[in-house]
């Protein structure tokens, strides 16, 4: 068949151009007289959504029957490489029998606001875990010959005026905190295609964004897939051709395809431009093909693993001895979650689940367990369920509220309005708490929630969106047949309030001003040393656990050394379990306008009662390194940081100090607003500022006498230190344009 050049050599200019579009909603066009056939993509990323009759892209159709996965809220409380990267496997293997060449996903956008509609499909509000957990993702699913599309590149963080609205970023931001996970996993799993978003970027469309598409994806990270647009997200088809956008999704019904062609007939296209995406698209499908091997599809089998990555990523938020339950005890179940959960999220990524397990059914034979329905899903509270409830957890053990957000709440399309559960719920776990002090709660819900009731329960089992195997997870669970591990992705905050982005979210329709800048999520309230509901990184267990002997290789290094960490952890209880061990880097210098801490490193480690194990990591120049603008560099300044090992960003157990020098000299440009201080700080120019604070000095005690109260010498030094260049002027004998030749002198001599 050839490479995708030599087949693009073949090819009229109409021909490449029509390969630039869909061939309807989810298949690529084919070209049978050069052996090309027509492949197959499919939404993701918790399962495979594959349409068969009418296509549509919110997920109005029925898809096939498939295998739903925990949503990405879900498994990223796993803070498991291993287990997403088993769940990618599955799930490519799943796209092989379905013949599908293109799984969308995984979703990568940092979750900026509790708001955002689709948080349900965002792992987390950190870069560092998001790229770790989707480079898992890719590489399992990809390891399989299926190709996958992260996505959506980038700075997709609301579902309001998505298509249209301009989210107004920072460069250190973006960099730092909105880029980092796509250049993760480019540059370590590298994936066949990247999606680009809808919206625009500082006033550029993600689809035409030359700086993103091709300065930064390509030219510095190396990707070297295809792009594609997300569904109906092309504005103008030549611009974007240009700045790098490959295939447009879905077809055009031809418009586009004969807009190239003119383009390049024209002129205003090199057909050069045209022929490297050609070959893009054609490189990835014909290494799909080549890899291709039918697979037969076990739908029980991956059941079951939907049940194990859901039980491994649930977040144990509480537990006042209540919990794990046991077959002796009488126990209520209340809530319509119990009967009908709610496991998955509303929009393009729902999956037409073969079949879904609900833990009414599941505990069925572990013992004494009765239900009361406490309240429907539609707004209401009906007082007779509530009471019916409370009668059945006052004669009981022990009551378990199953409660969440119905799926009107969030979904692709909208954001939520508010972060509150339905008021009928939380009148229903206030009324059952107070029959009955052991209660439980167990929530179904796609991202922050507000527990007002929070302190009248005795537990609180956060399962998320767990996929079509919730109820037979959240049952052993809660019976203690596995012993829960996850830990929050997200900050619960206890009001929406005071979410950073509060009074920037979601813009004015045109606009989006990210002016929170870096401190997103924990960075954030850890800085303000903000009460929250539960930090960053949380989760308890069934079992404790101990650290001791942090090691570091390095308590004085360069920039460019790597660090090696190693820390030991006991399971100090009497109950096999797992800890989530993280490590955070905490910056002493110049950390004013820096987050107190940010997440380095993450390992989950399994342990039986009283079994140790040495846990190791290696931090190198990005771990301490910011964003500078200056060098659009990474930069590590020199001074002091702090390694930190902590069960979440509040508690840290274990810390070391290091040293890091800097190997890198920033540039110092002098123009007329540089301060006397900034010079009087670089060596450089310290003498002659010294200089001119004599002749300002002068100026005002001719006499070299101070004879004036009003004005301290720390008053005197501190105006003096805030005088920009231009303003010593008056005082010195010197005009503007002398001012301008003296600057350009300095700039030389540095």
């Amino acid at each position: 068949m050839g490479t995708g050049k030599e087949i693009c050599s073949k090819m009229t200019l109409e021909e490449k151009a029509g390969l630039c579009s869909g061939a309807d909603f989810w298949h690529l066009k084919g070209l049978e007289r050069l052996g090309i056939p027509s492949v197959m993509v499919s939404d993701g990323p918790h399962g495979l959504r594959k349409q068969d009759m009418v296509a549509d892209h919110l997920g109005i159709n029925d898809s096939i029957p498939a295998v739903c996965f925990p949503a990405a809220c879900c498994t990223a409380g796993s803070f498991d490489r291993e287990l997403l990267k088993q769940m990618g496997k599955v799930i490519g293997e799943e796209c092989l029998a379905e013949e599908v060449s293109v799984i969308l996903g995984p979703g990568m956008n940092i979750k900026r606001s509790p708001l955002c509609g689709r948080n349900f499909e965002y792992f987390s509000e950190d870069p560092y875990l998001t790229g770790e957990l989707a480079k898992a993702f890719v590489q399992g699913a990809q390891g399989c010959g299926v190709a996958t599309s992260p996505k959506h590149f980038a700075v997709n963080n609301q579902e309001a005026w998505r298509m249209s609205i301009s989210a107004e970023v920072d460069e250190q931001t973006l960099r730092e905190i909105y880029l980092p996970a796509f250049e993760t996993v480019v540059k370590e799993a590298q994936p066949k295609t990247i999606m680009a978003s809808y919206n625009r970027i500082n006033g550029v469309y993600a689809s035409e964004h030359h700086r993103l598409l091709t300065e930064i994806l390509r030219d510095e990270w190396g990707f070297d897939g295809y792009v594609m647009s997300d569904w109906g997200a092309v504005d103008r088809r030549v611009e974007a051709l240009k700045a790098g956008l490959d295939l447009e999704m879905p077809s055009s019904n031809g418009i586009n395809d004969a807009e190239i062609v003119q383009a390049v007939k024209d002129g205003r296209l090199e057909e050069a431009v045209l022929d490297q995406a050609v070959e893009r698209i054609l490189t990835v499908i014909l290494d799909y093909t080549s890899r291709y091997q039918a697979v037969v599809w076990d739908k029980e089998k991956d059941h079951a693993e939907a049940r194990r990555i859901a039980e491994e990523s649930a977040v144990l938020l509480k537990n006042e001895g209540v919990l794990p339950l046991n077959s002796q005890q009488k126990i209520a179940f209340i809530g319509e979650f119990a009967k009908a959960p709610r496991f998955q999220g509303g929009g393009s990524s729902h999956i037409n689940a073969f079949k879904v397990s609900n833990a009414l059914d599941a505990v069925s034979g572990l013992g004494n367990v009765h239900f009361a329905q406490g309240y429907r899903l539609e707004e209401g509270t009906e007082e007779q369920l509530i009471a019916e409830a409370v009668t059945l957890a006052a004669n009981s053990d022990v009551a378990v509220v199953f409660a969440g957000l119905p799926e009107s709440y969030e979904s692709e399309g909208y954001d939520r309005q508010h972060i509150d559960l339905p008021s009928n719920q939380n009148a229903l776990i206030e009324a059952v708490a107070a029959a009955n002090p052991k209660t439980v709660v167990v929530l179904h819900n796609g991202s922050v929630v507000a527990m007002p009731w929070a302190n009248q329960v005795a537990g609180i089992l956060e399962m998320y969106l767990a996929g079509q195997a919730i109820g037979e997870a959240t049952v052993n669970l809660l019976y203690g047949k596995v012993n829960p591990s996850g830990r929050l992705a997200e900050t619960f905050p206890y009001q929406l309030e005071d979410n950073p982005s509060h009074l920037n979210f979601p813009g004015d329709g045109d606009k989006v001003q990210y002016k929170e800048g870096l401190f997103v999520g924990y960075r954030y309230y850890d800085k303000k040393k903000m009460d929250v509901q539960f930090p960053f990184g949380y989760g308890l267990s069934y079992t404790t656990f101990s650290y001791q002997d942090l090691k570091v290789s390095h308590t004085t290094c360069q920039d460019t050394d790597q660090v090696e960490v190693s820390v030991r952890v006991t399971n100090s209880g009497n109950r096999a379990g797992k800890e989530v061990i993280q490590l955070y880097v905490n910056r002493q210098v110049d950390s004013s306008l820096r987050p107190v801490r940010e997440l380095k490193g993450f390992e989950k480690i399994a342990l039986g009662p009283g079994e140790s194990k040495e846990v190791t990591f290696t931090l190198t120049k990005r771990s301490f390194a910011e964003y500078n603008t200056l060098l659009e560099d990474w930069y590590v300044p020199s001074g002091d940081y702090v390694i930190e090992i902590g069960k979440d960003s509040r508690t840290i157990v274990l810390s070391q100090n290091i040293s890091v020098k800097s190997s890198q000299v920033l540039p110092f440009v002098i123009h007329r607003n540089t301060t006397l201080g900034e010079l009087m700080e670089n060596p450089k120019t310290r003498a002659w500022t010294e200089g001119l604070k004599r002749k300002i000095d002068a100026f005002f005690h001719p006499d070299g006498v101070d004879q004036d109260d009003a004005v301290s010498d720390d008053i005197g030094d501190s105006i003096f230190k805030n005088m920009p260049l231009r303003g010593v002027l008056p005082f010195v004998e010197m005009t503007s344009d002398e001012l301008d030749d003296v600057i350009k002198e300095l700039n030389e001599q540095i």
